[in-house]
């Protein structure tokens, strides 16, 4: 049974429109019920919406309409109730930057794949652009699993404007939560359906794009390697957190990544605007070309990406020890 949880009803709507995607989204939480070591992880489909809830509060929403270019994780809750993520496009809050509307919860995709731009993807791009833009077409939910660490996987089809497929991706997102903490371990499989190059640039790969209140100055950076604020931009680093007051706590969001992905430790696009991206494949951008990484693939090959996000609510931010301890374990 849910604690304090309304689930969403079914509409008339059909769930594919942005209005109706603010209707799904408009799930009820009250965040009085304390968490819970190993808190349960449990999931509601609601059409191409599913719920993901952790002791009966909602976390985020896999959203996955064929009206966004990409599937996303819309919005992100720490675990005192507090909106992580920008509402802005999806559902705009007081004061929220409108810049980059691609940006939208949390996401992975890339600016360059055999020449078609995945990331800047948006409702933005005029039509007479659109043949230069590639989509990411979710096209199955293979499974979700409720549990201590609950799983959810899908399959989808990363497409050039003439609908060819370039890549297949199969995604395992697993969340789990205790205390104060919030995770996410993320791990995506691309098989090349043709030759595919993913040729070094700068947007990608798996970017956060976090609420106003953790922009910088508010908000400060700290990677592995001790570097913060605007100098964490740009740099290779194991891990990277971004901190700031929020909602009366400390809110911490860390993103760690994975020994086995191409080009670890991987180079950071973390901006003070409020975009948290890590990018193992804007290596020549990042070191001024001093660096390059142009990952190419051939039919039938593969490569797969692995990270893990970390939504940490304290008195102080998640302390850099701990986030080691946690690195050390993903090798």
């Amino acid at each position: 049974m849910i604690n304090n949880y309304q689930p969403i009803s079914r509409r008339s709507c059909s769930g594919t429109t942005i209005q109706c995607l603010l209707t799904l989204l408009c799930a009820t939480a009250i965040w009085a019920t304390p968490c819970r070591a190993q808190d349960p992880v449990r999931f509601y489909h609601q059409g191409r919406t599913i719920n993901v809830t952790i002791s009966g509060r909602l976390f985020t929403n896999f959203l996955f309409p064929d009206t966004l270019p990409k599937p996303v994780l819309f919005p992100v809750i720490g675990a005192d109730g507090a909106v992580v993520t920008r509402g802005f496009p999806l559902d705009p809050r007081p004061g929220d930057p409108t810049d980059h509307p691609h940006h939208i919860g949390i996401w992975l995709n890339f600016e360059n794949v055999n020449g078609f731009d995945f990331w800047n993807n948006s409702y933005a791009i005029p039509a007479d652009k659109k043949d230069h833009y590639g989509s990411i077409s979710t096209d199955s939910v293979v499974r979700t699993a409720d549990g201590k660490k609950g799983l959810l996987e899908y399959h989808a089809n990363w497409k050039d404007p003439a609908g060819n497929t370039l890549l297949e991706e199969t995604t395992s997102l697993t969340f789990s939560g205790s205390g104060g903490m919030r995770r996410i371990d993320r791990k995506t499989t691309l098989t090349a359906k043709q030759p595919v190059t993913f040729k070094d640039a700068k947007d990608g790969l798996l970017g956060f794009r976090v609420a106003k209140e953790l922009q910088l100055p508010q908000g400060d950076y700290l990677n592995s390697e001790g570097q913060r604020g605007d100098s964490a931009w740009s740099k290779r680093a194991r891990w990277c957190r971004l901190s700031a007051p929020l909602n009366g706590n400390v809110t911490s969001i860390v993103m760690l990544d994975h020994p086995s992905n191409p080009g670890y430790p991987a180079y950071w696009h973390a901006r003070g605007y409020g975009l948290f991206a890590v990018n193992p494949l804007g290596a020549s951008v990042f070191s001024n070309g001093k660096d390059n990484l142009n990952l190419a693939l051939k039919t039938g090959e593969q490569v797969t990406f692995t990270y893990t996000i970390l939504v940490v609510t304290g008195k102080e931010p998640m302390a850099a020890d701990a986030i080691d301890r946690i690195a050390r374990k993903l090798d």
